[in-house]
């Protein structure tokens, strides 16, 4: 196996590029993660030359690499940057790209194309690298790093499957979801099966409710032309949303290795009840900021939601029973990325409390961000009392144990996963199918001629009055466990 490797970027320009692929793969330089035989290659459609390229990844390492750059250590990167100016539709763009390789690599080696471009051009990209035999793998490894979103809906990505595999085996593609590159994601694993004072009670037996939340502060951020196509559901739930519920709701694997992995996370969707079209609205809460339609890029008259709340069940032996609750939408009052869960209260109180005594139950938080930890709400005596509790929290914040600094950002972790070859943390195209399986009927429902007048909640809300109202037709209410609560 070479040890030569040459990285492409598809996109080199583009704001996905400078703001996280060039300083994630700078810092995995400075870290000396990287085999010191490598290269990158960009390829868009500006008119750069290689130092055009260089002076804006210079910048884009300034602002987003999160330490000061030693000049010596980017001069040697930089000489490792080069440009290529194409159309991403021409196949005469990858004939120079091959010529352009063959005359840096000079011999064997592996490649990792990486596709930061809109979802238009996946098919035409993947065609073209086959047309022009560059993802065959005789000298080397070939592996190609998909974007989301991965299809809109069922057809449309049992479509994209259908035609990259025309052309790559699954070995090699490697759909990419940036929450599972987060440190904190990971740590739901280990905190799950590395300890065993949390496994014997994470079932139905002791677990009354899981809530998943993912609150950004900011509205459209310059995606208003993606965004208002798509909406809360396609861009939080099918990918993050569920991933996280997956990894919550999982089988122990035997290794962790990564098909070991994904299979069981396939499972979980599998399990998962699928919610019928007529049973959308008494399961599903959708919203729209008020505001959202004058936001600048954004149709007349949209009705695109910018919030999603639905309650799920998993059928299978370990969560019958259990509601998993997952909310997501812009402009709440904070960002936030938190999972509650919920246990039940004990079976008999013995204390002599008070008749309307409200008795709070266990609760883990597991805190993703920005605030990274886990909290432990339990019960404690208030002194001087005959019997009366209190909830308080054991906390663990990773800036405590590890410094402000410790947590990679997820690009890096997923870039050095994509080039080395492990796909633990990269979905695999059933789960991809599986997930528009599950979410279509309720875009369907919301999208119909008949469906209810879509809710608007006010900015800094935490969602329509229709949310709440979800949990509280189970006597629940949405919990946070992390930040100001």
């Amino acid at each position: 196996m070479s040890e030569s490797t040459t990285i492409i970027i598809f996109g080199v320009s583009g704001d996905l590029a400078q703001r996280k692929l060039i300083p994630g793969l700078f810092n995995l330089f400075q870290k000396k993660k990287l085999e010191s035989n490598f290269r990158i290659v960009g390829l868009a459609g500006r008119p750069w030359q290689d130092e055009d390229l260089r002076a804006t990844a210079r910048k884009s390492i300034d602002s987003f690499a999160g330490f000061k750059v030693e000049n010596d250590k980017w001069n040697e990167f930089a000489g490792k940057l080069f440009y290529i100016s194409g159309d991403f539709r021409n196949e005469q763009s990858y004939n120079t790209l091959s010529e352009k390789l063959e005359f840096l690599e000079k011999g064997a080696a592996n490649r990792l194309y990486y596709l930061a471009t809109p979802p238009d051009f996946f098919i035409d990209i993947i065609e073209n690298l086959g047309k022009t035999n560059q993802v065959d793998e005789l000298e080397g490894w070939r592996r190609v790093v998909i974007e989301k979103p991965f299809g809109t809906d069922y057809e449309s990505a049992k479509k994209l499957n259908s035609e990259i595999h025309k052309v790559l085996n699954e070995e090699q593609i490697y759909r990419i979801d940036h929450y599972l590159g987060k440190e904190t994601v990971q740590n739901i694993l280990v905190a799950r099966f590395a300890n065993t004072i949390f496994e014997p009670i994470w079932n139905r037996n002791y677990i009354d409710n899981v809530q998943i939340t993912v609150a950004e502060k900011v509205g459209l951020e310059r995606r208003a032309k993606y965004y208002d196509k798509v909406g809360v559901v396609r861009d939080m739930f099918q990918n993050h949303l569920l991933q996280l519920l997956s990894l919550i709701a999982m089988e122990p694997t035997a290794s962790y290795k990564a098909n070991d992995l994904r299979d069981e996370k396939v499972k979980v969707i599998k399990s998962i009840r699928r919610i019928p079209f007529e049973k959308v609205e008494s399961e599903a809460v959708r919203g729209q900021y008020r505001g959202y339609s004058q936001e600048e890029g954004v149709s007349e008259g949209t009705q695109t939601p910018t919030f999603a709340a639905i309650r799920f069940y998993i059928d299978n032996w370990r969560w019958q029973g259990v509601p998993f609750y997952l909310r997501s939408g812009k402009r709440m009052p904070e960002k936030v990325s938190e999972i509650v869960i919920q246990f039940k209260k004990p079976p008999h109180l013995m204390f002599p409390l008070p008749e309307e005594y409200e008795f709070s139950a266990n609760r883990l938080t597991l805190c993703l961000q920005p605030d990274e930890g886990i909290h432990l709400k339990f019960e404690t005596k208030v002194p001087d009392t005959i019997a009366e509790t209190r909830s308080v929290d054991l906390e663990y914040h990773y800036r405590d144990v590890f410094g402000k600094d410790a947590i990679p950002e997820a690009y890096e972790r997923l870039l050095l996963d994509a080039i080395t070859g492990d796909a633990s943390l990269f979905t695999r195209g059933d789960r991809s199918e599986l997930a528009w399986e599950l979410i279509d009927p309720i875009l369907q429902a919301w999208e119909s001629p008949n469906a209810p007048p879509l809710p608007i909640y006010e900015q800094g809300s935490w969602g329509p009055i229709e949310a709440d109202m979800l949990l509280a037709g189970d006597s629940l209410k949405w919990q946070r466990g992390c930040g100001n609560h």
